[in-house]
């Protein structure tokens, strides 16, 4: 064993003393990157500076768009009381709601994603529209969407508490009224989806409940009995299909 030390201790020193050009030509080649601030009086270098910010913005801002701004909160907030329905609180696990809940938000998305793919990012790509007009034609198609989804009440919320003038109509409305609206419109649809979910398999607990107090099995867990049978139920009845498709009926109704 001391003289296998020995060999690695001598190994090491002479890698030490070995001569740098060795090293450059025997080692891997290591890609450079540099980031480098100074003054410039092109407007082209400012120009691509402001666009890289812009840029690096909206990916930051990225989640959030997603959640918020599209279909996402309503189709998590459903998933997650009939989770809590069931009784199962760990089945399916929050990676499998978000994941579903992600991909059917795709799918509703899809023609409204296709619509800035085509109106905004093609041009943009192409160089027939600035960044401005892509923008501004990127954000239609999800003004759209959250209008028709939202009510007239929660837009008069917030158009009072904003203080400004009542447009003659919604396409007049800013966008930080529309997005918030938005929002609020999607918890209240989400929780009344909920309520309705939630309802059968609360007369459940409720009949198993009374049952056990009847035979007067007080101290055996109601969940232990009616667990199952809410199982049994929601696999008979299909329940996936029919909570999915509901959902997805929602947003075309």
């Amino acid at each position: 064993m001391r003289f296998w030390g020995v060999i690695l201790i001598v190994a090491g020193g002479l890698a030490l003393f070995a001569p740098a050009d060795a090293h450059a030509q025997t080692g891997p080649s290591i890609p450079h990157f540099s980031v480098s601030f100074g003054e410039s009086g092109e407007p082209a270098d400012i120009s691509t500076g402001i666009k890289i910010v812009l840029l690096m913005t909206v990916l930051t801002l990225a989640p959030s768009i997603l959640v918020m701004m599209t279909c996402f909160t309503r189709l998590a907030v459903v998933m997650g009381f009939l989770r809590q329905a069931i009784g199962t609180h760990q089945v399916p696990s929050n990676q499998i709601i978000i994941g579903l809940a992600l991909f059917l938000t795709a799918f509703i998305m899809k023609p409204a994603f296709q619509k800035i793919y085509d109106d905004a990012y093609v041009p943009y790509t192409q160089q027939r529209i600035g960044y401005d007009e892509a923008g501004a034609r990127a954000m239609a198609p999800l003004r759209d969407f959250m209008l028709k989804q939202t009510r007239e009440k929660d837009l008069a919320l917030f158009v009072k508490t904003a203080a400004i003038d009542r447009p003659a109509t919604v396409d007049d409305l800013p966008s930080y009224i529309i997005i918030p609206s938005f929002i609020l419109s999607e918890l209240k649809t989400a929780f009344v989806i909920g309520f309705m979910v939630y309802l059968p398999f609360l007369v459940i607990d409720m009949v198993v409940a009374a049952v056990l107090m009847s035979m007067g099995m007080m101290m055996l867990p109601p969940v232990m009995i009616s667990l199952p049978f809410k199982l049994l139920i929601f696999v008979l009845a299909d329940g996936w299909y029919l909570i999915v498709g509901s959902l997805v009926d929602s947003f075309y109704a």
